[in-house]
């Protein structure tokens, strides 16, 4: 299982939450297709096909607990972790 599939598989999982970095938080979004603009602290990403616009701020190194839900609620529901798990 290659890094990618472990930490996406630690965001969908739902139970460390708490525990995410955000450059992986970040790493795993652009993979899938994502498009990461900058505009102070946060990072905002955007992909054809999906109505949601995600925008996060990190915690120091952190992803914010709500924000890995944000992102795993669109993950499932447009299937995007479908071709890794």
């Amino acid at each position: 299982m290659s890094n990618f599939e472990k930490i996406l598989f630690k965001i969908l999982n739902g139970h460390n939450d708490n525990n995410i970095n955000f450059s992986d938080l970040q790493n795993i979004l652009n993979k899938l297709g994502f498009t990461e603009r900058i505009k102070g602290s946060h990072h905002i990403f955007t992909k054809n096909n999906v109505e949601e616009i995600i925008n996060l701020q990190p915690i120091g190194k952190l992803s914010k607990p709500y924000q890995i839900k944000q992102v795993r609620n669109v993950i499932l529901k447009y299937s995007l972790g479908e071709f890794y798990e």
